[in-house]
């Protein structure tokens, strides 16, 4: 807990924390729009 309190008491942590957290939703979204666009060519494919 003692982690947690650290990490959000200063405007550096709550920064870093606010970028890996946007790191993380960009990989997800990619990983989503990227297997959808595969799976859409592989439908033209045949």
């Amino acid at each position: 807990m003692d982690l947690l309190v650290q990490l959000f008491s200063d405007w550096v942590g709550i920064l870093s924390f606010g970028v890996v957290a946007f790191i993380v939703a960009m990989a997800i979204y990619m990983f989503k729009w990227v297997g959808k666009h595969v799976n859409d060519e592989a439908d033209k494919k045949g």
